[in-house]
């Protein structure tokens, strides 16, 4: 077991710093990082995920490589636009309705990003659960005017039935993600009234197997993104990307570069915008460059335990 704390370049979900640990097991590495307000029996998915990529593997792919959407946080709009063509990526995914981040501000950075992107490629934008649903429908008709065109919104509001009401105003696509991963049964979640597409963290929703379930159980055209993860957790993001029957748009696995270094040499950062289908997570071989403090580590160490026990 490994305890790590990396910075990231920019403030993101309200942390500077992403810290979990990694597990080895007898099928390489698994990585556990449940966000800190997460509760010990909603942590529980992420051991199972970190456990099902370390004792057991992946099912086999149907794809080799992904294609990715590079994500851009609340920044300058000049920055967005930097990061967008440094990334090489022809989808980007835009984060919104922060606090620190007027409309107008969100705008901006849209527009920026649509600039980098040119006007064919995929502009999508993500709010977090932030508004309400008149606000959501004012913002993404915003957004969308300032995009030149939205591929899609993730979660614009807390709940199933706020985003059918979304839905339902807006010309908008809408993507659920919160409502389907902090569901309390996500096999059951019935997201197909009030989305057009599914996002799906591995993690949260308890491995790959268990993932591919909950596409299945959904009905809708799937997107895999990240829980900011080192490469290690990724790579099961990527494994299910890999296995699922159809992958119509780009995932939101580029997410390596929002942290200041990775654990593994072989860093996953994608190139000419895709990522490679791996049979395991790599090694974390550079995980001595980002050690967690001893206080961390004992942070970690007494969270694992406590999960463990909830098995």
């Amino acid at each position: 077991m490994k305890v790590y704390a990396l910075p990231l370049h920019n403030q993101f979900r309200g942390i500077t710093v992403r810290e979990g640990l990694l597990l080895k097991g007898p099928a390489g590495w698994g990585e556990f990082c449940p966000f800190a307000d997460y509760s010990d029996a909603e942590s529980a998915p992420w051991l199972a995920a970190a456990l099902e990529a370390s004792e057991a593997g992946w099912p086999a792919p149907v794809r080799d490589r992904v294609e990715v959407n590079t994500t851009v946080p609340v920044v300058t709009p000049e920055r967005a636009h930097e990061l967008v063509r440094a990334s090489g990526c022809r989808t980007a995914k835009v984060k919104v309705a922060d606090k620190r981040s007027t409309l107008a501000e969100d705008c901006a950075r849209v527009e920026a990003v649509r600039d980098a992107l040119g006007p064919a490629g995929a502009l999508r934008v993500d709010a977090n659960t932030a508004w309400d649903v008149d606000t959501a429908v004012r913002s993404l008709t915003e957004l969308d005017r300032a995009a030149g065109g939205l591929e899609y919104a993730e979660q614009p509001c807390p709940t199933i039935e706020d985003l059918a009401a979304v839905r339902r105003r807006v010309s908008v696509r809408i993507a659920a993600d919160e409502s389907i991963r902090r569901a309390e049964d996500p096999l059951k979640v019935a997201v197909a009234g009030a989305a057009d597409l599914a996002v799906l963290k591995v993690a949260p929703l308890g491995g790959v197997r268990r993932a591919l379930e909950v596409a299945e159980a959904c009905g809708l055209p799937c997107v895999v993104s990240s829980a900011v993860e080192t490469s290690v957790g990724l790579a099961a993001g990527l494994a299910l990307a890999g296995a699922l029957p159809e992958l119509d748009f780009a995932c939101g696995l580029g997410t390596i570069s929002l942290l200041t270094g990775d654990v593994c040499g072989r860093s996953l950062s994608p190139v000419d915008g895709y990522l490679p289908v791996l049979p395991q997570a790599p090694e974390p071989d550079r995980f001595t460059s980002f050690p967690a403090s001893p206080d961390v580590a004992a942070v970690w160490e007494s969270r694992l335990s406590r999960v463990r026990a909830l098995r």
